[in-house]
């Protein structure tokens, strides 16, 4: 009995110690930090602290916002979650705790992108100058197309041929308009050679624009030369079980019409969301109506808890009328452009471990252009202003045919390792790999001249660290590209940021940067392989190449209600293939690395949000540039010595809004200076110069209580009379006003 009675002691003795050693043993304590939308925050910096406020230990969040504090004794502890450009945040926890933490957006917001470091970082903590326009931003503007959205961008300069449709450039920091990397969900949508048409790409079902400035060669290879610009395209909530419905008319001046029909939603792991859009106008020149029809989907699937599978489909059909330089004569009565674009692209992304993550991506891309003039109008004298032409000009037919396509596959890891708090530091390591498929058909389908068909393939890999040491940030990368024309090369890329001073109430975070990348470009197929004895393809050429410096300081004040950037750079630009006569009878030409030219300059963007409701900013980019060797030297438009064509020295615009209780008022003022041009019209005296303009655009919205919300917009409210470009009159004082429901 004795002994029974010893052994039943010593066994509730035993487990009543192991329950003690258990609940002394370390655990953990997990958690994700999010926004009020509940979208994860990546890179969040989170603080382990014991009762009395000392750090036991600290992390960052991972790309999916999840972190993890190991060997936690069950003790009370607080957890404190901070991110640059949101409301700092401090919760209890203890051993074994799974928190959500969710962090207010700060009055003076910042993004999470994806473009500057090809993975999900706040952009507090990279390098590259870089600009996120989200949804409200893009509707707040209220325009048509996208490359009017992207004008109010520092550092780049749109270029619009006339009316709504018509060529449109985007010139970044001095760059030619054919050295942006275009990207839509990752999708390349660059023709082979970097060119990309922004006349009609319309700005529906976009959540996001993020434009980073600088070459970014080492991350997207060939056309990243000045910038990349990146659309995300609208997601369904896998939540909202019940579908969303969106419908939207507008209607204004130069009969202007759009409608617009939305749907999206989703079904437990599966979510969708689809669009499309029509817009027609008859802007305001003969012969210069323009319609666009636009068609998007966006498809995702949870195949199990760690791998999304997603499609994307899309496309924009659009044909506007080329009446030419009317400001100069009569326009032309038939010319038109018509322009087709059909993209689609499936992913695979798995979520390996906590520290590892994989994506496998097949794209598919193809534009089909056509440019006719089939009737033969008079001739015509140009005249502008007391300059006249010295002889007539006359018409001809034309038609022209570019059929090009892309396929592309990608694939991408990520993996983590180390710890913000130890020697290390805390470690993302990208490995990438890209292949694409270029393929074109080139011809003037009415000179009877040889054709252009061409096809080019190009591989590359890209490497790359981000390392994080305390207050340090370092990512360096390079990608070697080997490439079908000019064979292989290697590019690098290098940022380095000091967080100089952390969150306050008077004084907020300091944040000073300094990046250096290579650019690469290829050549068009023209260029490499024209068949034409007039213009010659040259199959040596070499790749056009950019080296770019840029430097700057972020400084957030007043409680996170204001924000000032500065941002210096130093461009150059190479090897710019141009095209040089060989002879004149008969005419024969080919294209060379000829030309050089230079970008200096800086950028001041602030934004304001002294009130609720309230948002006040601008921005100012001063361009110093030069060609420094010239393809064409007696030419006094791109002659050594000149600035380069279209691109000001000023420019910059301001903006206002106002939320007060269901009404939204906007203002945005846009100011280009002075920039060389050229008539193109022979008039005498030449026009080599473009005069500065100010464009003013005022807009409006009311949200009804029936879930329509009521707008409208003012472009040219002062009807100002300028050209983008000489010859062609840009559109006068308009105005637009519609209705949008949302169910």
């Amino acid at each position: 009995m004795h002994r029974i009675a010893f052994l039943l002691s010593f066994f509730v003795f035993g487990f009543v110690f192991a329950r003690t050693l258990w609940a002394q043993a370390p655990s953990r304590i997990t958690g994700v930090v999010v926004d009020s939308t509940t979208a994860p925050l990546p890179r969040a910096s989170v603080h382990l602290l014991d009762i009395t406020g000392a750090e036991v230990d600290r992390t960052l969040t991972d790309s999916g916002g999840r972190f993890r504090f190991d060997r936690v004794a069950s003790l009370s502890y607080r957890v404190e979650a901070s991110l640059t450009g949101f409301r700092t945040e401090l919760v209890t926890a203890q051993g074994g705790s799974d928190l959500q933490i969710v962090l207010k957006v700060a009055p003076v917001r910042e993004y999470v992108a994806v473009t500057a470091d090809r993975t999900e970082t706040p952009t507090s903590l990279t390098g590259a100058a870089t600009t996120v326009l989200d949804q409200p931003d893009i509707e707040d503007r209220q325009q048509l197309l996208v490359s009017s959205v992207l004008q109010s961008v520092p550092g780049i300069m749109v270029v619009r041929s006339g009316g709504l449709g018509n060529v449109t450039s985007v010139f970044v920091r001095g760059g030619e308009s054919n050295y942006n990397k275009i990207l839509l969900d990752g999708i390349p949508l660059n023709e082979p050679g970097g060119t990309f048409e922004f006349s009609n790409l319309a700005e529906e079902d976009l959540d996001r624009i993020e434009i980073v400035r600088g070459p970014q060669s080492a991350l997207f290879g060939s056309d990243a030369m000045a910038s990349t610009i990146q659309f995300f395209s609208h997601r369904g909530e896998p939540e909202n079980v019940r579908p969303r419905v969106s419908l939207s008319f507008e209607a204004g001046k130069f009969q202007t019409l759009r409608g617009r029909a939305g749907l999206s939603g989703g079904y437990r792991r599966f979510d969708y969301a689809f669009g499309w859009s029509r817009l027609e106008t008859d802007n305001q020149e003969f012969n210069n109506a323009f319609h666009n029809s636009t068609l998007s989907g966006n498809f995702g699937l949870g195949l199990g808890k760690s791998t999304t599978a997603r499609l994307i489909l899309g496309g924009d059909f659009g044909r506007v009328g080329t009446p030419g330089q009317t400001a100069f004569g009569r326009p032309d009565s038939d010319a038109f452009f018509r322009k087709a674009d059909g993209y689609a692209g499936f992913a695979l992304e798995n979520r390996t471990s906590a520290r590892w993550n994989q994506k496998l991506m097949y794209t598919f891309m193809r534009t089909r252009q056509v440019s006719r003039d089939l009737f033969i109008d008079p001739p015509y004298t140009p005249t502008f202003q007391g300059h006249t032409a010295p002889f007539q000009f006359s018409d001809f037919p034309f038609d022209f045919l570019n059929d090009a396509k892309r396929e592309h596959i990608a694939y991408q890891s990520d993996v983590a390792f180390g710890n913000v708090a130890h020697a290390s530091g805390q470690h993302v390591v990208t490995f990438a790999f890209d292949r694409d498929a270029e393929h074109a058909f080139i011809a003037d389908r009415l000179a009877g001249t040889a054709s252009t068909r061409a096809e080019r393939n190009n591989f590359g890999g890209t490497f790359q660290d981000q390392a994080i040491w305390g207050r340090v940030v370092l990512t360096n990368g390079f990608r070697v590209e080997d490439n079908g024309s000019f064979g292989s090369t290697v590019v690098p890329r290098s940022s380095v940021i000091y967080l100089a001073h952390q969150q306050g109430q008077t004084l907020g975070a300091t944040k000073l940067k300094f990046n250096f990348g290579l650019g690469i470009k290829e050549p068009t197929f023209i260029q490499s392989f024209s068949p034409s004895p007039s213009f010659a393809g040259n199959p040596n050429l070499r790749p056009e190449r950019a080296r770019s410096f840029d430097y700057g300081i972020e400084q957030r004040f007043w409680n996170d209600r204001a924000k000032l950037e500065l941002n210096g750079f130093d461009s150059l630009y190479r090897d710019i293939i141009a095209f040089r006569t060989i002879s004149f009878v008969p005419f024969q030409g080919t294209f060379f690395n000829l030309a050089q030219s230079r970008a200096d300059g800086a950028e001041v963007i602030l934004e304001l949000a002294p009130h609720k409701g309230v948002r006040l900013g601008g921005d100012y980019t001063f361009l110093q540039d030069v060609i420094e060797r010239s393809a064409q030297p007696t030419s006094p438009v791109f002659r050594q010595g000149q600035e380069l064509f279209r691109r000001p020295k000023h420019s910059g615009s301001v903006f206002a809004s106002w939320d007060w209780k269901q009404f939204t008022i906007m203002s945005y003022t846009t100011f280009v200076g002075h920039r060389v041009d050229s008539d193109f019209s022979s008039l005498v005296p030449p026009l080599t110069s473009n005069p500065s303009y100010t464009k003013w655009d005022i807009g409006w919205s009311y949200r009804s209580r029936r879930r329509i919300t009521y707008f409208g917009v003012f472009e040219n409210v002062l009807n100002e009379r300028y050209m983008e470009a000489l010859g062609f009159p840009a559109l006068r004082a308009s105005y637009r006003a519609g209705a949008r429901l949302a169910l």
